[in-house]
């Protein structure tokens, strides 16, 4: 299923998110993220043609992915408030803002089940 905020493969998503970036200033900045199940990683890149890398999410540092529906971050989040989420892993928090809620639950689907996938394999 493709939106046309979304490409999705088998293998892969992409699309673009807000990301709230910047150690001293909290910026939303446009990144074109990657989700790549092959290489078990979500990149991030300034644009659409992934030339200049801006971060890489490995799925093993992935604590936990869920809607940000205390909407903390959400009062300085642009719109749609209601499209938060944040992926938390073991170093920080990543506040992404999806451009549709549709979009949004297909980004946190995608990265749970690749995380867990992951995740999760190897401990019983």
């Amino acid at each position: 299923m493709n939106s046309p905020h979304l490409h999705l493969t088998s293998t892969s998503c992409r699309g673009f998110l807000l990301k709230m970036g910047g150690m001293k200033f909290k910026t939303w900045n446009r990144r074109w993220f990657v989700f790549d199940r092959k290489r078990r990683s979500l990149f991030y890149y300034q644009d659409k043609t992934e030339t200049k890398l801006r971060g890489c999410i490995y799925f093993q540092s992935i604590v936990e992915v869920y809607v940000d529906h205390l909407q903390s971050i959400s009062l300085r989040s642009p719109e749609p408030r209601e499209a938060t989420f944040i992926v938390k892993t073991i170093e920080r928090p990543y506040y992404l803002v999806a451009p549709t809620v549709e979009a949004m639950r297909i980004w946190v689907d995608v990265i749970i089940t690749g995380a867990e996938g992951n995740t999760f394999a190897g401990e019983s």
